[in-house]
């Protein structure tokens, strides 16, 4: 018999990746290996210092997501008039890992490098690439490892004093939407999120707990930067449990995160144009990019 959930959520995914691939209007490198580019999206509405929104992608940090399949996303916010930064970044290996069952999720340290050096370049780079943008008014928005990636980004000033990413002052953001983010990763481990990604992310079950506090939103709390999550509450890829255990490990570090769960959906619409949880994310970065 097949479930309903398993239906539901392949009918999803299959409308979020019907869209055509959306061509940026100017695209920047922000390192020497292809993966390191950044491309963006003018606001359609040609409006003057339009915030400007930081998109991480999905795909459980693996090579064959690369950032074209969330481009219907950085158009659709576009013409909500943001202006749009599409992050690419280094993912794992295309190679089948040991086993057979898909290619490796992640890769350490590069994927991180990437995001760092990805972020600490953007003013500069949007400022060239779009005059219009306000880089004052940046927010930063993933979905499900990108989401991951979003929430990370906004806590480099809390990693470790060790961490090669550290940062002395918190980044200059608004705030963060994380959409159906692998935010605590442990409880992800534990609920098998895309297969083991967390632990494949790390390097391997043997440096799972080493490297957690280098790369676990969870573990890198409070921010003091506003975040929002958005999950759906049918969710079977990154059940919204993940987000409930974020949001609380938050409060008991005493800061309020935001979480908005979205009855009848489930992992993809978040990012669908033609979904409406799509138009709950623009208000949702609108908040607080304005």
């Amino acid at each position: 018999m097949t479930d309903p959930a398993v239906e539901r959520d392949a009918a999803e995914e299959a409308s979020a990746f019907s869209h055509p691939p959306v061509a940026p209007d100017a695209t920047a490198a922000y390192g020497p290996h292809p993966d390191q580019v950044v491309d963006f999206y003018a606001p359609r509405d040609g409006g003057e210092r339009a915030p400007l929104v930081v998109v991480l992608h999905g795909g459980a940090w693996r090579a064959p997501y690369d950032r074209e399949h969330i481009t219907p996303l950085a158009d659709f916010l576009a013409r909500q008039g943001f202006a749009v930064a599409n992050v690419e970044y280094r993912r794992g290996s295309s190679v089948p890992r040991q086993g057979g069952a898909g290619p490796v999720a992640g890769r350490w340290p590069e994927t991180f490098d990437d995001v760092a050096a990805a972020m600490d370049a953007l003013p500069g780079l949007a400022a060239a690439a779009l005059p219009g943008a306000d880089v004052r008014r940046t927010v930063v928005t993933g979905h499900s490892a990108g989401g991951q990636l979003a929430l990370w980004a906004a806590a480099r000033h809390v990693l470790p004093a060790d961490s090669p990413w550290r940062l002395a002052e918190p980044p200059p953001l608004r705030g963060v939407v994380a959409l159906a983010p692998i935010a605590d990763f442990r409880l992800s481990e534990e609920l098998a999120v895309c297969g083991g990604a967390c632990a494949q992310l790390l390097g391997g079950e043997a440096r799972f707990e080493e490297r957690l506090r280098y790369a676990d939103p969870a573990a890198l709390l409070p921010t003091g930067i506003a975040t929002t999550v958005v999950h759906g509450r049918e969710d079977i890829v990154v059940p919204c449990r993940v987000a409930e255990s974020y949001v609380a490990a938050a409060a008991k570090a005493g800061e309020t995160v935001g979480l908005t769960v979205l009855d009848g959906v489930g992992h993809f619409p978040l990012i669908d144009p033609a979904a409406d949880a799509c138009a709950v994310v623009s208000e949702e970065i609108a908040q607080l990019a304005w």
